[in-house]
């Protein structure tokens, strides 16, 4: 079975697979909770203050800021990594140890907590004090207008001098330490993983096979870089304030830095 026909929206078919979520278990909570922390102090967000955490997956990142004491509306464009999210928030309030986050009952507040389905072309239909765009959960778009139209869509989101986030990769970074292939087994399933730099893409094929079936999927992201968000945040009408190249928010180095992660304000 392969799903890595160019002319579908593949990251809205795979990301949608359970086989997405298994390959990916094991991504770092407390990097992530750390980087949440750290970031909303260097933005000095008020208690109470609404974040949009936009293409939230399973909503890790949007669960941190919860318990640091906002509000949070998480969105993304799968239907199935947003009912995991809802079923997550349930087991984590319900006490069941087995949850995947280390979330803690007593400090997540459901009231201030929702996820949502939607397209982050388009902007939601409410004002935030803060948008998040983590973890290179942009420039997957097969039209390239779609991604100056997702910041246009975070500008319209952004209430006055608010700020947004977008933590992308560091192209140089990738390039520079791309593993061409290895495999790595979960829940007895194995992945072959392959990785390549052309037209402007990094691509990621990613093979295996389960319960007697054969699996294809393609993850392609643009190389985007620090001046093609420069170009699209002047466009947009929006400020880039500041440029950090890790989840430490250490400055950004050109090729060093594993992250691009910028800042930018709503006018």
């Amino acid at each position: 079975m392969s799903h890595s026909d160019d002319n579908d929206q593949w990251y809205a078919n795979w990301f949608d697979t359970a086989y997405y979520h298994i390959l990916y278990r094991d991504r770092d909570h407390k990097e992530a909770a750390e980087f949440m922390q750290s970031l909303t102090q260097n933005l000095e967000l008020k208690p109470g203050a609404h974040i949009l955490d936009l293409a939230c997956g399973r909503g890790r990142h949007s669960m941190y800021l919860n318990q640091l004491g906002y509000r949070v509306t998480g969105v993304d464009l799968s239907a199935s990594s947003i009912a995991f999210a809802k079923a997550e928030l349930h087991r984590i309030l319900s006490g069941d140890e087995s949850a995947l986050t280390f979330a803690q009952k007593g400090k997540l507040d459901p009231s201030r907590i929702e996820f949502e389905v939607h397209n982050m072309t388009q902007p939601y239909d409410r004002s935030f004090d803060a948008v998040f765009n983590l973890f290179t959960s942009f420039g997957y778009f097969d039209d390239p207008e779609d991604n100056l139209n997702t910041i246009k869509a975070i500008k319209s989101n952004l209430k006055p001098q608010a700020y947004g986030v977008i933590d992308f990769m560091n192209v140089e970074w990738v390039l520079n330490h791309l593993v061409a292939a290895n495999s790595k087994t979960e829940q007895g399933i194995t992945f072959h993983n392959s990785r390549r730099f052309e037209n402007g893409f990094i691509y990621k094929d990613i093979k295996f096979s389960d319960q007697g079936k054969d699996f294809h999927f393609t993850e392609r992201v643009r190389a985007l870089r620090l001046e093609d968000f420069q170009s699209y945040f002047h466009t947009a009408g929006l400020e880039l304030v500041d440029v950090f190249g890790n989840y430490q928010l250490h400055a950004y180095h050109p090729v060093e830095s594993p992250r691009l992660i910028m800042v930018f304000r709503n006018g």
